[in-house]
């Protein structure tokens, strides 16, 4: 194995009597893409934080390129990049300008940048909005200038947290394409996201988090193979209720119920497809087990109060 790029060991955040971060540990490898992903206040944020040197952690030790974090914050942040959750973009600053003054926040000179800046708007398919500012650009333009900048200092390690959240589905598309760019050029990521599709397909490996605690590892599929069985039957419409404590539940290995929908959970859905084909009443989905049920299963069904 070589030498994580970034190690974190035994972190532990608290505040007041509340433990937001408990004895979590993992590591990234060059290259590769590390998914976080858990509730609401499962504690991604501010294990970002930490890594980043932003909050000082009660317990355990983060270390990134071999040097300790945050004694060596400055060394660590000269290879990293970061895009945060809100938008930190300077709405003064056209696009070009945007990447000029980031880039010099890590002692870049000005030429150095200038040469970097056709291509960094270029991957972030910007070219011809080098002269707009953010207030004239789509929420998904805004996101692709936030990643570029992010790239102004060509860093080792990217961190990501929920880099798609409210984009439409054509600018998400395109921001995956521009990340499995970053990953195919050897850059290590570790990425917080709410959207399971996003993690499996970016994902090396996830990291599920709850309450502060790792609470499961792997790669996407290994992790559904573990924890699910592989067939999922949902059912809804008139009378789909009833099913969850009907004869139908001996055909599966395990059903849920979440709002109006069942959801039956078997390694041969067959016998029950059959079953449910003599009420017309009822609709029906059959699909292979997804990383949606995987999250679902270890984290629970229910809205969290502080959601």
């Amino acid at each position: 194995m070589p030498e994580p790029i970034l190690s974190v060991q035994n972190l532990v955040k608290r505040y007041g009597e509340a433990t937001v971060v408990s004895d979590l540990s993992f590591a990234i490898a060059p290259g590769e893409c590390l998914g976080v992903i858990g509730p609401n206040g499962a504690g991604k944020t501010t294990t970002i934080r930490m890594c980043l040197g932003l909050t000082a952690p009660d317990e355990g030790t983060v270390t990134a390129f071999g040097l300790p974090m945050p004694r060596e914050a400055l060394a660590i942040k000269a290879q990293l990049g970061v895009v945060s959750q809100l938008d930190t973009l300077d709405p003064d600053f056209d696009c070009a300008e945007n990447l000029l003054v980031y880039g010099r926040y890590f002692g870049l000179k000005d030429a150095q940048i200038r040469e970097r800046i056709p291509a960094l708007l270029a991957f972030a398919s910007l070219t011809s909005k080098a002269h707009a500012k953010p207030g004239e650009l789509s929420g998904g333009m805004k996101r692709r200038l936030s990643l570029a900048r992010a790239l102004v200092n060509n860093p080792r390690l990217l961190l990501l947290d929920e880099p798609t959240t409210g984009l439409d589905p054509q600018a998400r598309h395109l921001m995956w394409e521009r990340l499995q760019l970053l990953l195919q050029e050897g850059k290590s990521i570790l990425l917080t996201t709410h959207f399971m599709d996003e993690a499996e397909r970016l994902c090396h490996r996830l990291l599920v988090v709850d309450h502060g605690r790792k609470i499961a590892e792997g790669a996407p599929r290994d992790l559904i193979r573990q924890y699910l069985e592989p067939d999922v039957v949902e059912v809804y419409g008139t009378g789909a209720l009833a099913l969850a404590d009907s004869q139908l539940k001996t055909l599966a290995a395990r059903v849920e119920v979440s709002g109006e929908t069942v959801f039956f959970y078997t390694a041969d859905a067959k016998p029950l497809l059959q079953a449910l084909s003599d009420d017309p009443q009822l609709r029906t989905l059959h699909r292979p087990a997804n990383l949606e049920d995987l999250f679902l299963k270890l984290t629970g069904r229910q809205i969290r109060e502080d959601a």
